[in-house]
């Protein structure tokens, strides 16, 4: 490409450099502006569509970068051959044009995830299908950002001088060096293809409710290497992804939110049963975490001692259920105490008399 006025001024170098200087910075400021009312036109235009709208947004300082490269590249395309450092700034150029091009498209996917999520919710209370799309979501963004990054540093790679040839030795020394190469990238790998599992299979989501080598918690978030599960007491356990694919656990909300909550109480043969039913049919009717499905009172076991009464319940979710549990517990130990307190477990014992001519083998007691 050329440019006429660039080419019928002085062709010293010096007059070169400050000619290709001026007219860089003249290029940058036309991209600047065309970028500026480009991007409020096309706020306007698409006012009302998400994704476009929420792109103008997140790719702006990208997408303008990109704008003033792709400027100055031009300039430097139709430079003098006698400009000094063209080689080099041209080579720099395209490195940066490459590297912001990177930029832009993760910035695209990162509207494109950002718009999803705004249209799907995950704040409410029945939140499965925003929690399924919002794991597919970022699993896949990640997924993306990685895929992107390492093409846009093949690319950058693609450029430098010998890259071929440095490729083609790789090529030729395969045997060991991608024995080795296999080996120790293979947890990455790993990592990554389960990654894709668990985006399309879901055996886990956000903020589902797990039990992880006895700990109860939420998962908090799900990076391309491993995930975060929220303890209920505010630690953070950091799983590894193919763990979930390899190792067995429990999944609280796979299917559904609700859950089921069992109280046990131990005690006497003697507490009356329908009683106890009674109250605990009304602490569920008044209890606000009560769901309305399951209020159940059973005898389950019986020892020498006393027998196992088990309360179940049930809840919209883990949390609910929890404290649910704790005033179902409270509430019945409370209105057995006050009312049936010999039902409370205790222990029986009989003391058998002993015929006074037994003791002391039979001879008289001394006063």
């Amino acid at each position: 490409m050329e440019i006429p006025f660039l080419n019928d001024l002085p062709r010293g170098p010096l007059q070169s450099g400050l000619i290709v200087a001026v007219a860089a910075v003249v290029a940058i400021s036309l991209a600047l502006i065309v970028h500026r009312a480009g991007i409020l036109l096309l706020r306007r235009l698409v006012r009302n569509r998400p994704f476009t709208t929420n792109a103008t947004h997140i790719a702006f300082r990208a997408s303008q970068l990109c704008a003033v490269l792709l400027a100055v590249r031009l300039v430097l395309t139709a430079a003098p051959d006698d400009t000094p450092g063209l080689q080099s700034l041209s080579y720099i150029g395209t490195v940066a044009l490459i590297l912001a091009l990177t930029w832009l498209a993760m910035k695209c996917i990162e509207s494109v995830s950002a718009t999803v999520i705004q249209l799907n919710p995950y704040d409410v209370a029945d939140n499965l299908k925003a929690r399924r799309i919002l794991t597919q979501t970022r699993v896949l963004t990640r997924s993306a950002y990685f895929i992107i990054g390492l093409l846009g540093l093949s690319f950058v790679l693609l450029t430098l001088p010998g890259a071929r040839q440095f490729g083609a030795s790789l090529l030729a020394s395969a045997g060991v060096a991608g024995l080795v190469a296999g080996i120790a990238a293979r947890p990455v790998l790993g990592n990554f293809i389960a990654g894709l599992q668990i985006a399309f299979s879901q055996p886990i989501r956000i903020d589902d409710v797990l039990i992880v080598n006895g700990e109860w918690g939420r998962v908090e978030e799900i990076t391309g290497t491993f995930v975060v599960v929220r303890i209920w007491d505010e630690r953070r356990m950091i799983v590894p992804l193919q763990w979930f694919i390899e190792n067995p656990f429990e999944n609280w909300t796979h299917t559904s939110s609700t859950i089921l909550g069992t109280v046990f109480l131990w005690l006497d043969f003697s507490v009356p049963v329908d009683a106890l039913r009674v109250e605990f049919e009304r602490l569920c009717k008044e209890a606000p975490q009560w769901d309305g499905r399951v209020c159940a009172l059973q005898v389950t076991d019986a020892n020498e001692r006393a027998m196992q009464v088990r309360l179940l319940v049930s809840a919209q979710n883990s949390g609910n259920a929890f404290e649910l549990r704790c005033k179902i517990r409270e509430s019945m130990i409370a209105f057995i105490a006050d009312n049936h307190p010999d039902a409370l477990p205790r222990l029986r014992s009989a003391v058998d008399p002993v015929a006074p001519d037994r003791i002391n083998g039979g001879a008289p007691m001394q006063r």
